[in-house]
């Protein structure tokens, strides 16, 4: 089978090679992949910063929807033929993290999934919705289940509420459409014109420009007559962080999910107190999350929205692509 490998930190180091087809363990499955997709988090393992000692040769990537081929003798959770994607931290399956193997991630520290065939322990997989296509699920196991732990998890949204999302990639997008779906109203910064009229035919209610209004924050503040947001999905970090905070509601929550800007902040402690908030870390999601938010996926068929598709052969120019900062979701067909 067809796989690419990592030989060392850095794109450049990232090789295609070939190896035999694995075979299941009694409690693993044997998936042939069919798509993979890309995010941010990817782009931090291959150059080091997420794990500086991580071992080499190393399959990299996270996230793969694809066909059951073949089942361990004690499987019983699927059977040969299932379409099923993978979940992100696959021992995770409720409740809160208690242990560092709860936190065990693919793609990093475990092995990834840019392959023609992987193995995945049964309980580390969760049914494809039916009516998405390979392509369409591979998106679904980080940037949508972030999205959706991020609004539905701890303090759910409630229909009429405000939702702040932060730029255009996956997980913004993504926000977008569960907000909408669930009632929402959503404002959208970014700094394109372009992707902001697409967020709008989206269903966005109001967009801000942070290029052209610096202070971005009052603008917010000002579409919600001077009471700001409920939600909001802070993917910048950094000093937006300090705004994001000066724009948020009394009683709101600040779902803290990247650091595209910086890993440090500072805000005004006594400010956010008193606005009696929450601001919390988001770390994907556990797997009854993700099948919950499959089930609702059934029922509102929200199609995921894809920048584009490339084939395998064509996972540096990808990867590039991620670099430069996709509308929406980047695929690898394999």
């Amino acid at each position: 089978m067809k796989h690419w490998q990592l030989t060392g930190f850095g794109a450049d180091r990232l090789l295609r090679n070939e190896s035999e087809i694995p075979t299941p363990g009694p409690h693993e499955l044997l998936v042939r992949v069919a798509a993979v997709s890309l995010n941010y988090r990817d782009r931090l393992v291959l150059d080091g910063s997420f794990f500086p000692d991580l071992a080499f040769p190393f399959v990299p990537l996270s996230d793969a929807a694809g066909e059951v081929v073949a089942v361990g003798r004690e499987v019983t959770r699927f059977r040969e033929g299932d379409r099923v994607v993978t979940h992100f931290f696959r021992d995770w399956i409720d409740g809160p993290v208690r242990a560092a193997e709860d936190s065990a991630s693919v793609g990093g520290p475990l092995p990834g999934v840019l392959a023609e065939y992987i193995l995945v322990p049964e309980h580390g997989a969760v049914a494809t919705p039916g009516y998405l296509s390979d392509v369409e699920a591979s998106t679904l196991p980080i940037a949508a289940l972030t999205a959706w732990w991020a609004l539905s998890e701890n303090k759910p949204l409630r229909p009429g509420e405000t939702v702040l999302v932060q730029g255009t990639g996956g997980v913004s997008l993504f926000a977008l459409q569960f907000a909408s779906a669930l009632g929402a109203r959503v404002i959208v910064t970014s700094s394109s014109e372009e992707k902001l009229a697409r967020v709008r035919e989206m269903g966005a209610e109001a967009t801000v420009n942070y290029a052209t209004h610096p202070e971005w924050d009052r603008e917010v503040l000002a579409l919600t007559g001077g009471r700001g947001f409920d939600h909001a999905l802070e993917v910048v970090g950094g000093g937006n962080l300090r705004r994001t905070l000066n724009a948020l509601a009394r009683g709101g929550q600040v779902s803290l999910i990247g650091f595209m800007e910086s890993r440090d902040a500072s805000f005004d402690i006594l400010g956010f107190m008193l606005k009696f908030a929450t601001l919390r870390p988001v770390g994907v999601g556990h797997r009854r999350s993700f099948e919950a938010m499959n089930r609702a996926l059934e029922v509102a068929k929200i199609r995921p929205v894809i920048d584009a598709v490339y084939p395998f052969d064509d996972a540096p120019a990808a990867l590039e692509h991620l670099d430069r900062g996709p509308f929406g979701k980047l695929v690898i067909r394999i």
